[in-house]
């Protein structure tokens, strides 16, 4: 049975990672509903918050190949009872809807609407919450013509966890990587090498 799953990909910050990510999902015909790629708290680290609707088994298989690219340090799936997740919505509506119609303004108070641009022509407004409460407040306005509506991708933190962060630093005191040496003919290479 398919369920709604975040995946979160921890991966170095390389160029074509993301393509090569996708393409494991192409490459099995499932969709990406939501994509967010940002800085993690580590340093150089970035994070993948992929949202899917999938079966278990297919998800966990295709952790498992995420997990096989070079550049990915780790992939964790999970259901939503299992993270914290959020999403910000913007709406764009006519200022003089808002002006002539208290009712509208105690609507957007109600969904929790603040305001982010207020101009002659237009308002815009963002709420920052679930799919459903933002889904909500567009049904609303619709009547009240509004203009343009956009939701970012999910983010989200998985409540049981203790962090990549502190697995990552455990795992570097447990196994430290080897120092580099430098190759003694380096500055050499006349000497070192015919041409």
């Amino acid at each position: 049975m398919k369920k709604e799953f975040t995946i979160t990909v921890y991966t170095e910050n390389q160029i074509g990672l993301l393509n090569r990510v996708a393409i494991i999902f192409s490459r099995r015909k499932i969709n990406i509903d939501s994509l967010n790629v940002s800085p993690s708290e580590i340093e150089g680290i970035h994070r993948f918050t992929i949202l899917i609707n999938e079966t278990e088994e297919v998800v966990r298989k295709l952790c498992r190949q995420i997990e096989k690219q070079i550049g990915v340090l780790k992939a964790y799936f999970n259901l939503d009872s299992e993270i914290i997740w959020q999403e910000l919505a913007l709406y764009k509506v006519p200022t003089e809807v808002i002006q002539e119609k208290a009712y509208v303004e105690r609507l957007l108070r109600e969904h929790g609407a603040s305001v982010v641009v207020l101009r002659k022509d237009y308002t815009v407004f963002e709420v920052v919450g679930q799919r459903q409460e933002t889904d909500k407040l567009v049904e609303v306005l619709q009547p009240y013509g509004l203009i343009e509506f956009v939701r970012s991708a999910r983010i989200a933190i998985i409540k049981d966890s203790k962090g990549f962060n502190q697995k990552l630093r455990e795992f570097e005191y447990r196994e430290p990587g080897e120092e580099v040496i430098e190759n003694e003919y380096l500055n050499q290479q006349k000497e070192v090498f015919t041409y």
